[in-house]
């Protein structure tokens, strides 16, 4: 099979078994940040050592594949496309309750940076939230239980990615740095 079809070369690329759309369409724009904070997320498993980073790091990365397809899909059930479901959610929040426990508590806003490590969670839980923010207006209130779901999963990634940032600082031994505010 070829890597390039040239069937986008109009500026149109197909669905998951649901036909064509415009390459600038919302659900195309909430998957290419699905799939920009995947590759943010490989960047992140080239550098992690630490198991308690690169272990929820690794599962995030499928869990993003398999959001990324649902999205693709106009219609999942019919396509066989596999949901993300609650225990993904319930996943991501125990190792944020895990994370919490290692980590001073916050008393001050932090700045993004740290070590590379950490500077790269940081850009990925940002680009988790404008992938949450593109689902939202994909979804436009039209929330069935699937789309519930997701939402709430990037909602609860983009928590989790400020955790591990947070973590893998400390890890490496980096002090956070305190946003004050002009006098």
């Amino acid at each position: 099979m070829k890597i390039y079809t040239k069937s986008g070369d109009d500026g149109e690329t197909g669905l998951y078994r649901g036909g064509r759309v415009r390459k600038d369409d919302r659900r195309i724009v909430a998957i290419g940040d699905l799939d920009e904070l995947n590759a943010l997320l490989g960047i992140v498993l080239s550098m992690a050592a630490a198991p308690e980073i690169s272990e929820p790091v690794a599962a995030i990365q499928c869990d993003l594949f398999a959001l990324g397809a649902q999205i693709a899909s106009p219609d999942p059930a019919t396509a066989g496309t596999a949901l993300l479901g609650d225990e993904a959610i319930a996943r991501l929040e125990r190792t944020i309750d895990h994370g919490e426990t290692e980590l001073t508590p916050l008393t001050a806003f932090i700045l993004p940076g740290g070590s590379t490590l950490g500077a790269h969670l940081h850009q990925s839980r940002a680009v988790c939230r404008r992938a949450e923010r593109h689902l939202v207006a994909l979804y436009d209130g039209a929330l069935d239980e699937p789309a519930h779901v997701a939402l709430r999963y990037l909602n609860r990634l983009g928590d989790l990615l400020f955790v591990l940032a947070r973590w893998s600082n400390q890890l490496a031994g980096h002090a956070e740095t305190e946003w004050h505010p002009a006098p």
